[in-house]
């Protein structure tokens, strides 16, 4: 519950970070205000000698969330694909948090496999393997399975990790509350919105059948792809707790001394890495968020193999357009396009002046396009775009967070592989497809097409609702309703009065 004895869980919260020297970090990377800082350094101070001291070898915010446990760990993970939120400083830190935490029994990994599989280990496996990698979440164990020989992952949920993280994440909740409580002038940094962000995120890993559908859906998607491959879902030896899936063999990305060794292309794979990633997020609209070298192995026959399908992105169809359009339009330096699109999608309010807009556009274009082709950036580009943006006016849209994020991360991989990759060659031509196919005559007909067949699915109710509409235009208002919106009226204020009289009370509490 996200009550008043929530305070125990923050105050340990609070004295873990001062101790550690990650309050000061995270007030900073907020630019908090006054008396933001005071609340926290109060809640945080007088009780120092609580808090968990952490490993001193570690930086102090992911130190901190480290000693403070898996919840935090993850909250960690999660707010580092958010440098809107967080500013990209401390984003780049929490990046860092590392999936190495102790792993749990093997007794209660077996028993939680037979609890959600209905047989036995020994049934289903004829090796089963010590945890090979235990994170905030779940830990995962190399197996083979009995009936065909296959090698296999296994990935487990810790016991009882959705009652802990339900805790926590009701004190993340308390504590946001709090501070649109008592400083107003932090509703800026969107607690609400950060807490959700996480829940929502939090819920799906929560609950492995989600992420064996995502996995499932994403290879539906790229099972034609020259040169990309997914570890496949085992459905049969899957469940809410317990995911299997095929092992993924293969050299890993990160390694150029045993790709240069195997005889890889690191080259072409940077390029290709890039090429699909785009792909996916503007043919599919549905990429994966989190593609860093751990979640990435280059396959005996040269195929890039990914997994860890827990952060997934993403985009709408007309979002998509959008994007490309404003890619293209940066492609080609046609700024006052990019700043066009931009009002036509809603992004940035109309009363705003296009032209100063695209002038604001061209500065932050033109210095990248003067770059050397290694250091010349699309992550970048969007980090800025997104800084002008909300100059303008322009709301913060998470699906174009995320996707910024594993831009990010793409091109690092990609840069890791081969430093002199030119980025913008290598997305021109499928940025160029894309939009030949959504955004010319063939897509023009392709949206009436969808639009007869909407309207050949509600034909027979189309009449039955113009009818009724109008006949609800033409009559007088019934007295319920209008009694029914003074009971609203009613509600609303005795609903903020009992709001002001909570933060009142809570106010003196403090």
């Amino acid at each position: 519950m996200r009550g008043p004895h929530n305070i125990i869980r923050l105050i340990r919260t609070g004295a873990t970070m001062e101790r550690t020297g990650a309050m000061g970090v995270i007030l900073d990377a907020y630019d908090a205000p006054p008396m933001l800082r005071v609340a926290a350094r109060t809640l945080g101070k007088p009780f120092m000698w609580l808090g968990y001291k952490g490993d001193p070898s570690m930086p102090p915010a992911t130190r901190a969330l480290t000693a403070l446990g898996p919840a935090y760990i993850k909250f960690g993970q999660i707010l580092s694909t958010r440098p809107d939120l967080v500013g990209n400083d401390l984003a780049v830190q929490l990046r860092v948090l590392q999936d190495k935490l102790p792993p749990f029994e093997m007794a209660e990994s077996r028993a939680q496999i037979e609890s959600e599989l209905g047989m036995s280990v020994d049934e289903i496996f004829s090796e089963f393997s010590e945890p090979i990698a235990a994170a905030s979440i779940a830990q995962v164990h190399q197996a083979r399975l009995a009936d065909t020989g296959e090698k296999v992952a296994v990935k487990v949920l810790r016991p009882n990790i959705e009652r802990a993280f339900r805790k926590d994440v009701d004190a993340f909740y308390f504590a946001a509350r709090m501070v649109e409580l008592f400083a107003p002038g932090a509703r800026r940094l969107r607690p609400m919105e950060v807490v959700e962000h996480f829940d929502g995120v939090v819920r799906g890993e929560l609950d492995l059948r989600l992420e064996s559908a995502a996995a499932s859906e994403y290879a539906a998607n790229t099972k034609d792809d020259p040169g990309f491959q997914l570890p496949s879902i085992k459905w049969n030896f899957s469940s809410r707790r317990v995911m299997t899936l095929g092992w993924a063999e293969g050299v890993p990305l990160g390694d150029n001394d045993a790709l240069d060794a195997a005889g890889h292309d690191r080259r072409d794979l940077g390029e290709r890495l890039l090429r699909l990633f785009l792909l996916h997020a503007l043919r599919d609209g549905f990429f994966h968020g989190d593609m860093h070298q751990g979640n990435l192995k280059v396959a005996p026959n040269g195929d890039i193999i990914t997994y860890d399908f827990g952060i997934m992105g993403h985009i709408d169809e007309y979002t998509r357009r959008v994007y490309a359009e404003i890619l293209f339009g940066f492609i080609r330096r046609d700024y006052k396009r990019v700043a066009e699109v931009h009002f036509e999608a809603g992004y940035v309010p109309a009363d705003q002046d296009v032209d100063e807009f695209a002038r604001a556009l061209r500065a932050v274009g033109e210095p990248i396009f003067g770059m050397d082709a290694s250091h010349i950036s699309m992550g970048r580009l969007l980090t800025y775009l997104f800084e002008v943006t909300e100059r303008f006016g322009m709301e913060t849209r998470t699906e174009l967070i995320l996707l910024q994020r594993t831009m990010v991360v793409v091109e690092g991989v990609a840069r890791s592989l081969n430093p002199n990759i030119n980025i913008w060659e290598v997305a021109r031509p499928v940025v160029e497809d894309y939009i030949k196919d959504s955004i010319g005559p063939k897509a023009v007909l392709s949206d009436l097409g969808k639009a007869a067949l909407v309207l050949a699915r509600f034909g027979p109710r189309l009449p039955g609702l113009v009818q009724n509409a109008l006949i609800a235009q033409a009559e007088p208002p019934a007295p319920e309703r209008k009694l029914s919106r003074r009971m609203l009226g009613l509600v609303a204020v005795c609903a903020a009065v009992g709001g002001a009289a909570l933060a009142v009370l809570l106010e003196h509490l403090f």
